[in-house]
């Protein structure tokens, strides 16, 4: 019997739960995952993509999103910046976390899968940090492998270099057929054909409109790995897109995936983490950009809404005063109950979190404390309609904010995220819509220090 069918029928006699002599061991089990996001990003991107290999089966506790405290890369990765980590940090934490998961599960290896920076971290881990024994699938959605910008003396310095040592050294052939990858890991590489914003031949996108970067559409691929292209996704849909699943489970598995929808579960728990941002005015010391770190004191309510005003249905069913560790949590909601999450913390706006109903449990509903910029401060309400796992096209998607179609700020190929509305008259509903996605939450005075967020979870 081949390795690939003990794995086939280990699996299906863990979700059976029938006909097995004894509980299989850890190496029969499905490889536990360790996920790996991006720059400035956070484990809750990869919520989806756990449900949807939870919708195939996997057991829970062998997927695994992990959390860089400090997720921004340097400006030069060779000098330390306030808030930001260098490659080596970022390497080393990959590292820490991959020893916990073998730890935990008893595995001798883990899968990584990885979204843009994440890419760059699992690469370095894995040619540098020992990751090629204890690595046995890496996969890496959007990663900018060959650089957002390959141009000789130009910021080199950075770790998104094309031509800088970073990339260099990870791109150096390992062999005499020139592979770029480090064996005998099996990897894959999954990319836009021509939407991702950081795989573009004209500098648009960081900041040299009009100037070559040297980069092509294909920049993300690798040579030595197997490489996917998928037409028209963009770069956060490159590691959480439906698509980017389905790719992701064949080459872990051999064979197709059952589903590539979220299927509901009776039950559903829920938990998650509190964080920050960076540097402000009263606290300069905290760096500059988006980090993860826990922010105790915050205080969190959730509420159970109307799911056509977005109106609170009585008090708060659930209150914490976050603790140093961030966590929020676990606690069980009905089925398709729509929510929302306040979190009040000194030095950030009361911000009003609202979310499609969840269907199934979740332990990284994380929520990141925002501010009202200098500019909003004087405007009626401010509400914030984001696009998490990717990004808003008006070529490609059909959506509104408030009624405005397409959403302001929305450009045309997919490279905005976010959409930013100052709605007038008294607090009301408010509404965000995308490819058949609805959110529905509430306004509140910006005057009161008040902010509503339409996170789409699709």
């Amino acid at each position: 019997m081949t390795s690939r069918r003990l794995f086939l029928g280990a699996a299906a006699c863990v979700l059976a739960l029938a006909g097995c002599a004894s509980a299989p061991s850890p190496q029969e089990l499905p490889p536990p995952i360790v996920f790996v996001h991006g720059n400035g990003d956070h484990a809750g991107l990869w919520q989806t993509t756990i449900w949807r290999f939870e919708s195939n089966g996997w057991p829970r506790d062998r997927l695994y999103a992990i959390d860089h405290p400090y997720p921004l890369a340097r400006d030069d990765d060779t000098k330390a910046q306030p808030g930001r980590s260098s490659t080596a940090e970022h390497m080393a934490y990959l590292r820490a976390e991959v020893e916990k998961v073998l730890q935990a599960t008893g595995s001798r290896q883990v899968v990584l899968m990885g979204n843009s920076r994440g890419g760059n971290a699992i690469r370095n881990y894995i040619q540098n940090g020992g990751g090629d024994k204890t690595v046995s699938h890496a996969i890496l959605g959007g990663t900018p492998n060959h650089g957002v910008q390959a141009i000789p003396g130009v910021n080199e310095a950075n770790e998104f270099s094309g031509t800088g040592p970073f990339l260099r050294s990870l791109n150096a052939p390992k062999n005499a057929a020139g592979d770029e990858v480090t064996g005998p890991v099996k990897w894959l590489t999954i990319r836009s054909d021509s939407n991702d914003k950081f795989a573009q031949p004209d500098g648009l996108w960081v900041g040299m409109r009009g100037k070559p970067t040297n980069v092509t559409f294909e920049g993300p691929a690798l040579k030595g790995a197997t490489n996917v292209v998928i037409p028209r996704i963009d770069h956060r849909e490159t590691a959480f897109s439906p698509a980017a699943f389905d790719a992701a489970y064949r080459f872990i598995t051999g064979r197709a995936p059952a589903t590539t929808a979220v299927t509901p579960e009776d039950r559903v728990v829920l938990s998650g983490k509190v964080t920050g941002q960076g540097a402000s005015s009263t606290d300069p010391a905290s760096g500059n950009g988006f980090n993860n770190l826990a922010l105790p004191g915050a205080q969190l309510q959730v509420f159970s809404i109307d799911p056509n005003t977005g109106e609170r249905q009585g008090p708060a069913f659930y209150a914490k005063t976050i603790a140093a560790d961030g966590a929020w949590g676990p606690f069980a909601v009905p089925p398709g109950a729509r929510l929302e999450f306040a979190v009040a913390a000194p030095g950030y706006a009361t911000t009003h979190f609202y979310r499609s109903p969840f269907p199934r449990s979740s332990n990284v509903v994380n929520l990141r404390a925002e501010r009202i910029p200098a500019d909003d401060r004087n405007a009626p309400a401010l509400a914030i309609m984001v696009r998490a796992r990717g990004y808003l096209d008006p070529g490609r998607d059909k959506m509104a904010f408030d009624g405005q179609s397409p959403p302001p700020g929305a450009v045309l190929g997919a490279g905005v995220a976010s959409s930013r509305v100052k709605p007038t008259g008294l607090p009301r509903a408010i509404t965000g819509e995308f490819n058949g996605e609805r959110v529905i939450g509430r306004t509140w005075p910006a005057a009161n220090n008040e902010l509503t967020i339409l996170e789409l979870t699709y």
